[in-house]
């Protein structure tokens, strides 16, 4: 013992040894010494001295101290000691000691990852670290809790891969959600978040170890939003459990967890208590709930959890949220977007949404009062993206909204003593601010995606421009304000719009067409040498141009298909309009939009393409250069192989028909012939029963026969014998005559089903040929 004194701080004489020959005669302690009073000094010195000296710490003791772990079992405070000490060599976290200068991040990072590489050499000692895990006392589970998550910060796919082949292992890290000390039970969580980070096998080991029902159930003990950092944990874990993972996801919503998740939305009326805190737990509740609906999920499993959100009143609650006062903003974005992913291509919740009203006075649709939002120039950008998204979400494969939407801008339906999302949409279009005429002009297109009948619809709506003049078509109104010259983004909003809205629709292209203002305007444009800026707006005038060349009907003379390419031929030339129409994908934020439905822009100037024009524009690019190439002679061609081959299709549809109608009957046929078999059977069987009875009657006289021969009676008698025996023998003889002619008739009958089958047998096997064959004929 007194030469521990020495070591920490007597008044030895003679000069002070250097830390790294202090730690060289501890590890030698620790090494050589028998008693473990000795050994269990020697290492609380050791983590004494692991913070200051780190590298020397884990370089010389880092093996003495494994061997502790193996060897000095019964003991749990050397076995802490040696613990803590491992936890403070391999930790790049650790707080900064008074009096010291930290080393940089780098180095820190370098120096844990070196260390948990030379302890991770031997997977047998982490597999030691999850037995001791087992130890209940504290002073061992909780250090070995704490250094098992720094080895997975450090070095995470390796241990991932050590703890997964060892038996038991992730059902012994499970067990510290249920300990009763909440210190452990919490730092638990942290290394359980480390444990699944980015590996699906593990994550759906913890998943079937019970982990929803015992983290939903921390989660609402702890207070559900209004809970601490250990709701923020449980939240994190389930999110690392969830994410891109169709397996839990499935395993979730199957065990009714969904529902448990409507009570984190009852925030109440009083909102004036958003701490930081809860602001943080909604924001992943919110996350979990995106996650379950995530447009990148396979159809099925997202439109079941969108059921079942609808069905237990969890979509019912962020509307509330969403009309509710005091809301901070970012929550209400996230909710906005939360809602968006709820209702997105399912049906019964897009009708809900529909259904829902602001609490105003007069109440106005929820729908109104989000487009007023986003059309607001004042309102913060990303909320304005969000109110975006739940817009195209409510009209994503939603025909009925669609035709909702344009019905508030048709003539008939327009109502001046309210404000209908129509209304929103073409002031937000005509607005002075771009961004306002980018998201109006996007939104709009949405209401007309893959919709033949809305598109048509919208040509009626008409615009009063100013007071005395006749009032102008919507479409002509956007072509208008594009030769204006406005800002690129109001341009490339409308040029989308246009795009979308004549794009398979010849009527609403001839329309375009007959102002004779338009084609003209675009050659211009095209034609032109502009700068990098303009070069988006001159590539969707480029598919403009191409869309009204491949969906023209050539029902206006001057502007036929023919007389169209010949134009670009002369103004612009065929490949230099290809090379413009091929600027369109190439634009940096071009591929940005195509990667998800969410409108996500890191600043307003960067919001020029919408998810589901990229998909159009994927659509028609190739199609539109080949249309442009084609002269008239190859497109006579075309429409005369492909007369060809609709009339080849209609005689082959004509045989199938046939072919049809043939097996119909054939099937028929085979059905009687099935059915006069089994009646013939039962003839058969009938006759047969009948026969057994008739040879039964002749025994039955030949025996009585019989007895009369022979029997020799009294006189008296004779008489009376000789009456009963002529009544019996009539009576058999009537019975006799009367089954001979049932027999008769049945052999009748039988022979006339023998004539039908037989019949039937020989129409029915096949359809011949002109050529002979007994296959059916294709021409």
């Amino acid at each position: 013992m007194n030469f521990f004194r020495g070591v920490m701080g007597g008044q030895a004489a003679g000069p002070q040894p250097s830390g790294a020959e202090t730690i060289q005669k501890l590890c030698d302690r620790v090494a050589s010494s028998t008693l473990l009073e000795d050994r269990r000094d020697a290492v609380r010195a050791l983590k004494s001295l692991s913070k200051k000296y780190r590298m020397e710490v884990g370089t010389q003791a880092m093996d003495h101290l494994i061997n502790i772990l193996q060897t000095d079992r019964s003991d749990s405070e050397i076995l802490g000691y040696a613990l803590d000490t491992l936890y403070n060599i391999l930790c790049n976290d650790e707080e900064e000691e008074q009096g010291i200068e930290p080393p940089s991040t780098k180095q820190a990072d370098d120096l844990g990852a070196q260390f948990t590489d030379q302890f991770i050499q031997d997977p047998e000692h982490v597999t030691l670290l999850l037995t001791l895990l087992e130890e209940f006392d504290f002073h061992v589970r909780w250090p070995g809790v704490k250094l098992l998550t720094a080895l997975l910060k450090n070095q995470g796919v390796q241990v991932q891969g050590i703890i997964l082949v060892s038996p038991m292992g992730v059902s012994r890290l499970m067990d510290l959600l249920a300990d009763s000390r909440e210190v452990i039970r919490n730092d638990g969580l942290l290394l359980l978040q480390q444990l699944t980070k980015s590996n699906a096998a593990i994550q759906k080991i913890v998943a079937f170890e019970n982990a929803f029902e015992r983290l939903l159930d921390i989660i609402t003990e702890e207070g559900s939003s209004d809970g601490g950092i250990v709701v923020e944990d449980c939240l994190l874990l389930l999110l690392n459990l969830l994410k891109n993972n169709s397996s839990n996801q499935n395993f979730f919503k199957e065990g009714s967890y969904i529902q448990r998740m409507k009570p984190w939305f009852e925030v109440g009326d009083d909102n004036s208590g958003w701490s930081a805190q809860k602001v943080t737990n909604l924001h992943l509740m919110l996350q979990l709930v995106r996650v379950m609906v995530s447009p990148v999920n396979s159809p099925g499993a997202t439109a079941s959890c969108q059921k079942s959100m609808y069905q237990c009143g969890l979509l019912q609650q962020l509307c509330t949220i969403l009309m509710a006062t005091g809301v901070p903003a970012d929550i209400l974005t996230e909710t906005i977007n939360t809602v968006s992913e709820v209702i997105r291509g399912s049906q019964v919740n897009q009708d809900y949404f529909a259904s829902v009203n602001a609490p105003s006075n007069p109440p106005r649709p929820a729908i109104v009062v989000l487009l007023m939002s986003m059309v607001n120039e004042r309102q913060p950008f990303v909320l304005r993206c969000a109110v975006l998204y739940c817009f195209q979400c409510f009209l994503y494969k939603n025909q009925k909204g669609q035709g909702e939407i344009v019905a508030t801008l048709l003539p008939s339906t327009i109502d001046a003593n309210s404000i209908s999302a129509g209304q929103l949409l073409c002031g937000g279009l005509f607005s002075a601010d771009s961004l306002s005429n980018w998201c109006a002009a996007v939104a709009l297109a949405h209401a007309l995606q893959d919709n033949l009948t809305q598109k048509e619809q919208l040509l009626r709506v008409q615009l009063a421009t100013s007071l005395g003049k006749p009032p102008v078509s919507l479409l002509q109104q956007c072509t208008n304000i594009l030769s204006q010259g406005s800002k690129v983004q109001t341009r490339v909003g409308l040029l989308m719009l246009l795009c979308t809205w004549i794009s398979n629709c010849p009527i609403a292209v001839t329309h375009f067409l007959h102002n004779q203002e338009n084609v003209p305007f675009l050659t211009a444009q095209i034609s032109e040498n502009l700068g990098e800026d303009e070069r988006l707006v001159q590539g969707l005038c480029a598919l403009l141009l191409g869309i009204c060349i491949y969906y023209n009907d050539n029902s206006l003379e001057n502007y036929t298909k023919e007389k169209l390419k010949q134009l670009i031929e002369k103004r612009i030339g065929k490949e230099n309009f290809v090379e413009k129409l091929g600027f369109i994908t190439k634009h940096e934020l071009y591929s940005r939009a195509a990667q998800k439905p969410q409108p996500v822009f890191p600043s307003p100037e960067q919001m020029l393409f919408d998810h589901e024009f990229t998909k159009l524009v994927k659509e028609l690019e190739g199609m539109i250069t080949k249309a442009v190439h084609k002269s008239s002679e190859e497109e006579k061609k075309e429409e005369e192989v492909k007369k060809t081959l609709e009339q080849h299709d209609n005689i082959v549809t004509q045989y199938k028909e046939l072919i049809r109608d043939q097996d119909a009957q054939l099937q028929e046929l085979k059905e009687q012939v099935s059915s006069m078999s089994s009646h013939n059977e039962q003839m058969q069987m009938t006759i047969s029963q009948q026969l057994s009875q008739i040879q039964q009657h002749k025994d039955q006289y030949n025996i009585l026969k019989l007895k009369l021969g022979k029997e020799n009676q009294s006189q008296g008698d004779a008489s009376q014998v000789n009456g009963l025996q002529t009544e019996e023998l009539t009576q058999l003889r009537e019975e006799l005559e009367e089954l001979r002619k049932q027999q008769a008739l049945l052999q009748i009958q039988l022979a006339d089903k023998d004539v039908v089958i037989n019949t039937l047998v020989s129409r029915s096997p096949r359809t011949v040929c002109s050529s002979g064959g007994a296959s059916p004929c294709f021409g």
